[in-house]
């Protein structure tokens, strides 16, 4: 009876062991979700919550060319990019209350993390290349569209090289 009893509590032991164990939880992985960015609209273009220029200033502005483009999968200025940038320089220097903001744009070709990145190197170099002229960084704001506003539609070499740029705006 002693013995009946033992393998009794050895039979119920065995099988909740076994239950507890076949009873795994999910295996856990690393997902994680990335949220969407939000992107303020067009009018941070013009007088949109990152600058907050003068009429004045916004008139004068329309003068002065206010787009860098950038070699494929590159943020480094080159000397077109340089003489536009020189330009906004010199209007910097005649506006001292001016705030640019400095948008970067990429192609459609990567991920869009990549691009978004690439896009905010790209206003950076646009930024530090200021910075070094004398313009100090609290007049520079930046932000980086990616590939998320191109001004071409394309899939072609031009279309892309049309959306690798910098846009000055005020």
């Amino acid at each position: 009876m002693y013995s009946s009893l033992k393998i009794s509590a050895i039979s119920l032991l065995s099988a909740a062991l076994l239950t507890t164990v076949g009873c795994a939880s999910k295996p856990q992985t690393s997902e994680f979700v990335v949220a969407p960015m939000a992107v303020p609209g067009n009018a941070a273009y013009q007088t949109g919550p990152l600058v907050n220029n003068s009429a004045e200033v916004q008139a004068a502005a329309q003068n002065v060319r206010g787009i860098v483009h950038f070699a494929f999968d590159s943020s480094a200025i080159d000397a077109e990019a340089a003489n536009v940038l020189n330009e906004q320089v010199a209007f910097l220097k005649n506006y001292p209350d001016a705030v640019v903001l400095v948008a970067g744009h990429t192609d459609e070709r990567g991920s869009r993390e990549y691009n978004h990145a690439l896009g905010e190197r790209r206003a950076q170099a646009v930024k530090n290349y200021l910075a070094s002229q004398g313009v100090t960084d609290a007049r520079v704001e930046t932000i980086s569209y990616g590939e998320d506003r191109p001004v071409a539609t394309g899939t072609d070499e031009a279309s892309h090289a049309e959306n690798r740029r910098a846009e000055l705006s005020y």
